[in-house]
């Protein structure tokens, strides 16, 4: 039964529940539970346990999505029961009692104050949390942008290897595969091998690789096709990372690596532009939105004409917020969002001719429930390596990701594109056909992505 009720007597649940129904617009969704054991609201509904005043007084200082990420991540805030059921729970609730967040007023506010006071919980700003950007400096500047960069990407290499399955692909799966037998690295495995048939990649074909991570599809195009790849990231631990696996793979005939912004490719000593294919894997969120036109021209400058680019990127919905306090504040500042539809006029703008728009949004919601599975399994060795608070971060943004794809308030597509010659021919198969047969079998067992197809030095010989 979904009633709205309270623990009998006069505790802190039973003082809090009148400001929680005036900030929210209607009865909370979720039960409260309180320091001092009282609680309120309905009792079938997911339980979130304010552990100490500290909590409310940080949302006081800090209102809203923000003040409630940071009361969790500091464990002054916590859900009872599992995360991800608890977060859907309480949408799914929001949604059905039509909850519209009203705009306290300075009375309401200072009713809210009173309430904290006569609790204890009012006091200075609770410190913010070290994990939190804190990010000067123009807005996408290069300085700024290789420190935005540096925050999510240079957490380490040790910490990625043990979120990330053996191909250290950050970036949404393609699952072919439903089976025991199927997992997260074969899901990448297709997705990789994917991009590499829309692109037409061949031996001696030259690929630049704008936001490279730790190499996956670099490594995989170089071993598996014998392509020769520039690979380019401004993140100092992934080019550390893929520069030893070029050496361990002996692909150093095949791959250069740079660590440097995407804006300098043009002065990179093997930059001789002409190359046959660009692909930049969920990079482009990172570009800005007023830099994104010079980022479509650079795709179309770098290219031969019939050359390829194929972008993976995030999306949200034409009315969805995208990123968020949260996630600019603690995963990815900076990053920017838009609709498909903007990112597919701004790569024909720039000249190229979008040649095939293919959706993988619920791909992304079981990529990263998969990494949330991990993260929960491998717990004790997340906070031993980056402590409590970064482990609860990284907590609440898989869980909150998978949640915002599986509702639709993000998206993921790979857009591939063509620069045309001069006449207009784009020297595009007529079809798809071949694309996607072999997927789920061809990544996986004795034939692996990782034992070169094609020697490193005859593979190098030009196309």
């Amino acid at each position: 039964m979904n009633t709205f009720t309270d623990t009998p007597g006069t505790g802190a649940a039973q003082r809090i529940a009148p400001v929680v129904e005036q900030f929210l617009g209607g009865p909370p969704p979720v039960r409260i539970r309180m320091w001092d054991g009282s609680e309120t609201g309905p009792e079938d509904a997911p339980t979130v346990h304010v552990r100490s005043r500290r909590a409310l007084r940080r949302l006081l200082w800090q209102p809203g999505e923000l003040g409630l990420a940071e009361a969790y991540i500091t464990g002054d805030i916590d859900i009872a029961d599992d995360l991800a059921e608890g977060l859907r729970a309480m949408r799914r609730a929001s949604r059905e009692q039509g909850l519209d967040l009203p705009r306290p007023g300075v009375a309401d506010r200072l009713r809210a104050a009173g309430t904290a006071l006569r609790l204890g919980a009012v006091g200075p700003r609770p410190p913010v949390p070290a994990a939190r950007a804190g990010l000067s400096g123009a807005l996408h500047s290069k300085a700024r942008d290789r420190a935005a960069i540096s925050h999510h990407y240079d957490l380490s290499n040790a910490f990625y290897s043990l979120l990330l399955d053996e191909t250290m692909a950050y970036s949404c799966g393609y699952w072919t595969g439903t089976g025991p037998d199927y997992g997260p690295a074969d899901a990448q495995r297709d997705k990789l091998e994917l991009i590499c048939r829309k692109l037409g990649l061949t031996p001696g074909a030259r690929l630049l690789d704008i936001g490279c991570g730790w190499g996956s599809l670099t490594l995989h195009a170089a071993a598996r096709h014998g392509v020769r790849v520039t690979a380019v990231t401004l993140a100092r631990e992934q080019a550390a990372y893929v520069r030893g696996q070029v050496t361990e793979r002996g692909l150093e005939d095949l791959v250069e690596v740079h660590c440097c912004d995407y804006r300098d490719v043009a002065g990179l000593p093997d930059f001789r532009g002409g190359y046959d294919a660009v692909s930049t894997v969920e990079m482009g969120e990172h570009v800005g939105d007023a830099e994104y036109p010079a980022f479509t021209a650079l795709l179309h400058s770098v290219l031969r004409p019939q050359g390829r680019a194929l972008v993976q990127q995030m999306s949200r919905g034409s009315t969805a917020p995208g990123g968020g306090a949260f996630i600019e504040s603690y995963i990815a500042p900076d990053m920017h969002m838009r609709p498909l539809g903007e990112t597919v006029g701004l790569l024909e703008r720039a000249g190229l001719e979008v040649r095939d728009v293919e959706s993988m949004r619920e791909h992304y919601v079981r990529t990263v429930e998969a990494w949330h599975r991990t993260l929960e399994e491998r717990w004790p060795q997340f906070t031993a390596l980056v402590g409590e608070e970064t482990a609860r971060v990284w907590r609440l943004y898989l869980v909150g990701g998978a949640l915002a794809f599986e509702e639709r308030r993000m998206g993921v597509d790979q857009i591939l594109s063509v620069r045309p010659d001069a006449e207009g021919a784009v020297g595009m198969p007529p079809t798809r056909h071949g694309w996607y047969e072999g997927l789920g079998v061809a990544g996986r067992g004795g034939d692996a992505p990782d034992e070169p197809v094609v020697a490193g030095p005859r593979a190098g010989a030009g196309r």
